[in-house]
């Protein structure tokens, strides 16, 4: 080991501590406490790692939980620990790797990992060596317990297998002495040993390092060696590697598909889970490679009835088992409450509920469905079934109608509920690719889904509302083209999911709520008159949904006010579905995560019912400031180590800043009292310079919003919003991770800019111009499209605000600034970059000549310019650059720079 030795008193404290903490009915939070104590002292760490390697007599529980507990610490300590118990540590570690506790080895390969992750395989040429020992080795445990460490590693780091790590002199990378040692392992007698080499390379794969790209074909030739395997953990490799292979490299696969394509067929069916749901991702896999579909064609016969076999619930699925129990409970209490028109949403699982995660404000970028903490369910067989016969409807479309109709009609006349269920997911699952052929039997299927609504099985009301939503699309063109019928048929599938949302069923309700959601989106307009019945049953189950079915609900209310907007702003609206919403509101404390979600709706509601929402706006304007400036607060504390009143959670600030930005925009001038008395600035500086991103962009989507809004408030704190959003767009700063909050940083310095004055705005002008070049300059791809047009419209409205500062340097971005107004669409946002590019040509027309066609083409990227002063400026222009370049005898060649069709439509539009 090292010089390090432990105490013997310090062994037994913390053994004792260990232990006692895994015992039932002891004080936990006191153990836990006192373990909290001894972190204090440098060598804790070792302790933890003497126990792990040392600890023979010790229970494997006690060793495993000082493996856990080193595992945490490391992740924070890493950096600060000394040398010399590092060394130790690791020797620990090396130690132990070929323990005979299994459970005790997968411990140790965590730390091992978490190791790698903190400082590197290049600092650890040990463990490098004694990899390739254990893998060498006959000794089952030694083996297992190295491929157990790289497996992990392989998860966590697979980068640092390319680093080149010192050994004798010379430096190695990893890959290349561990990639032919465990190609060696797929004919190991160790079943574990064999099935973690596999897994290993499988990961590797991904990122295709040389040394395994050296051995492909040795790779290949391997798994199909291993395709028999006895070992269901080989076979299941097997078709992983197999699936990701035709990811990466489908033309080295081309050769065999007709083989692979049997096996995997043969595989879809056997009774190992694992095996089965392996060899079924090959089809989403297939249909998404380059690979000729023609292939695949004659055995679609077989392969589609096999998905569909695979669709049905098994007869003890936990699913299955969780629905019907629940459905047992609920019923008597359903029955209660019936005579009501209430809902049961009683929920045991809400002490179960995950993170909520606030989806925050954004500017000028699509839309994405962020994950809003909600349970998601296991990946499973049947699910990945009914993926893959929805991506091959995707491919061959109408073909899949003949073998999927019969199987599909039949099912559905079944006694076996589990059979109707299949039918309905499998006509859920081809309504995309086989849209043409289905559409002509639309009301047919309506017709025959309806009544599923009602079933007695709550997964066949449930995937019922799910497969109904997939048409939502043709259900709304038909309510607008196809007259009575058509709106008849509409009006039958709103009433029946609203009469799902009233469900008693938990799982139900979830499904009814989400495909509201979907046809609410599709609809639009289509709801207006219809707004009573949805507000009434969405009103109806706000006071008594349960926790988690509450955030989908909100999100229906969210979708139907951004689908109808300032239809919700109704007096008999208004009084439907805004007292539920106010009472939820007024019963949640201010540090109760439930109320995030309703946060969130009542940011849409705000932004939909505009000046109607007044009546609630002071009340939540002045709690949201009160969330936010109690969450700085209690975030403060925690960062000088001083006790906090609350626990801080970011959530809290993000959905309060997005509900004011909510209030400003709905309200615009009617907030400007609110704001004029609150401590609205001091807070919203510190958001804007906040360590998480997350906050930073919904505090410059407020900033831009209250620009909007009510700018004169701002004015005192310009100068020092203008320097925040300039810093937060530095090069540094502009990341994958950050890339939404410089977004709106960069749409935030727009909204200033185009409200200040050019005293005001002139010591930052150039600054601005310094941050937005490069993101204009980048190459094609690796900026969003969003932030290059922000920054395109953010440095015209500076330009036209500071135009001397910045037409001295026209020449430096001219060609790269016309590129990206070129895709703006027309609005009052490229109004205003134009006009600022007109100012800075009339200033240095001779800088645009070098970007003679990106000038041009930007010009003719309008459809129509409304403002007329913008139109007469930029004729005037135009005209100017020819009458020079004509005199000059150069206008022809500059002609002969544009394509005609740029030409023109200038010629059209400034009569050129």
């Amino acid at each position: 080991m090292s010089a390090w030795t432990p105490q013997e008193t310090g062994v037994h404290q913390i053994c004792y501590l260990l232990a006692e903490v895994q015992k039932p009915g002891t004080n936990q939070a006191q153990i836990l406490s006192q373990l909290e104590q001894c972190k204090k002292f440098p060598d804790f760490n070792n302790y933890l790692a003497f126990i792990i390697s040392q600890g023979d007599n010790l229970p494997v529980e006690v060793r495993q939980s000082a493996g856990l507990l080193l595992k945490n610490n490391i992740k924070v300590d890493y950096a600060s620990t000394t040398d010399e118990y590092r060394r130790y540590i690791k020797l620990a570690l090396l130690h132990a790797i070929s323990n005979p506790s299994k459970p005790l080895r997968h411990v140790v390969g965590t730390n091992i990992a978490v190791i790698v992750v903190a400082g590197g395989l290049a600092a650890w040429p040990e463990l490098l060596l004694q990899m390739v020992q254990c893998l060498e080795s006959s000794d089952a445990a030694a083996l297992e317990g190295a491929l157990d460490a790289l497996y992990k590693i392989c998860e966590e780091a697979p980068g640092q297998l390319e680093v080149e790590v010192p050994l004798g002199g010379k430096a190695e990378r990893p890959n290349n002495l561990l990639v032919p040692r465990l190609l060696a392992l797929f004919g190991s007698p160790v079943e574990d040993a064999k099935c973690l080499a596999v897994s290993i390379l499988n990961l590797l794969a991904g990122g295709m390092p040389q040394a395994l790209a050296d051995n492909m074909e040795m790779y290949m030739t391997s798994l199909f060696k291993l395709a028999h395997d006895p070992s269901s953990g080989a076979r299941k490799g097997v078709c992983t590697g197999l699936v990701q292979l035709l990811h990466l490299q489908p033309e080295r696969l081309a050769p065999h598909l007709p083989d692979i394509i049997e096996y995997m067929l043969r595989s879809m069916q056997e009774s190992d889970e694992g095996v089965a749901l392996e060899s079924c991702e090959f089809w989403s896999a297939f249909c998404e490679a380059s690979v000729e579909p023609e292939v695949l064609r004659p055995y679609l016969p077989r392969l589609v009835p096999a998905l569909m076999r695979n669709m049905m619930y098994g007869e003890f699925d936990e699913e299955v088992l969780a629905a019907e129990s629940a459905e047992e409970e609920l019923a008597a209490a359903a029955g209660a409450v019936a005579a009501a028109g209430l809902v049961v949403g009683a929920d045991p699982g809400d002490k179960d509920l995950k993170p909520f995660h606030a989806r925050s404000a954004g500017r000028h970028e699509d839309d994405t469905d962020d994950d809003d903490g909600e349970e998601v369910s296991r990946w499973n067989l049947r699910k990945c079934s009914a993926a893959g016969l929805d991506v091959l409807a995707t491919v061959f479309a109408g073909e899949l109608l003949p073998i999927t109709l019969p199987i599909i009609n039949e099912r559905l006349r079944e006694d076996d509920w589990r059979a109707r269920e299949s039918a309905i997911l499998a006509l859920g699952a081809i309504s995309e690719g086989c849209a043409a052929g289905l559409l002509t039997h639309l009301a047919e299927m309506v017709s025959v889904l309806l009544p599923k609504l009602a079933d007695a099985r709550p997964l066949v009301r449930s995937i019922t509302c799910w497969s109904l939503s997939r048409y939502a699309r043709w259900l709304v063109q038909a309510a607008r083209e196809a007259g009575a019928v058509g709106v008849a048929q509409f009006d039958s599938v709103l009433a029946g999911l609203l009469g799902r949302v009233r469900d008693h069923n938990r799982q139900v309700q979830e499904a009814a709520c989400s495909a509201l959601a979907t046809l609410e989106e599709a609809a639009g307009g289509v709801l207006v008159p219809r707004l009573p019945a949805i507000l009434d049953t969405l009103a109806g189950a706000v006071p008594v949904y349960s926790r988690r079915n509450l955030r989908l609900l909100y999100d229906s209310l969210s979708t139907l006010a951004d689908a109808v907007g300032p239809a919700l702003a109704e007096p008999a609206a208004l009084r439907t579905i805004m007292p539920p919403l106010v009472l939820k509101w007024q019963a949640l404390g201010d540090t109760d995560r439930e109320l995030l979600p309703l946060l969130e709706c009542l940011t849409s509601l705000a932004q939909a019912l505009g000046p109607a929402f007044e009546p609630y706006a002071e009340a939540m304007y002045e709690r949201c400031m009160r969330i936010v400036a109690m969450q700085l607060q209690a975030r403060e504390a925690v960062a000088a180590g001083q006790a906090a009143l609350i626990e801080p959670e970011r959530e809290f600030i993000i959905c309060a800043l997005d509900l004011v930005s909510g209030l400003a925009e709905g309200l615009g001038a009617g907030l400007d009292t609110l704001v004029g008395r609150s401590l609205l600035r001091p807070l919203l500086l510190q958001c804007c310079q906040d360590p998480s991103a997350d906050v930073r962009q919904s505090a410059f989507a407020l900033v831009g919003d209250l620009s909007k809004a009510c700018q004169p408030h701002l004015a005192a704190i310009a100068g020092d919003l203008i320097a925040l959003g300039v810093a937060s767009l530095q090069p540094a700063m502009i990341r994958q991770d950050t890339m939404s909050a410089c977004n709106n940083a960069c749409w935030a310095l727009g909204e200033l800019a185009v409200k200040s004055a050019p005293e005001e705005l002139g010591p930052y002008a150039l600054a601005v111009v310094e941050r937005l070049v490069p993101i204009l300059s980048a190459p094609v791809g690796s900026m969003p499209r969003s932030i290059i047009e922000n920054s395109a419209i953010t440095l015209g409205r500076v330009a036209w605000i500071c135009p001397a500062a910045l037409a001295p340097h026209l020449g430096h971005f001219c060609g790269a600034w016309c590129a990206a107004l070129r895709s703006i669409r027309d609005d009052v946002e490229k109004e205003h970059a134009f006009l600022g590019l007109a100012a800075l040509l009339r200033l240095n027309p001779e800088a645009a000549l070098d970007a003679w066609s990106a000038l041009c083409e930007a010009l003719a990227s309008w459809r129509h310019i409304r403002c007329e002063g913008l139109l007469n400026e930029l004729t005037q222009l135009l005209h100017l650059y020819k009458a020079n370049l004509v005199s000059a005898g150069r206008w022809e060649q500059y002609l002969a720079l544009l394509q005609p069709a740029v030409y023109e439509k200038l010629g059209h539009m400034f009569a050129l």
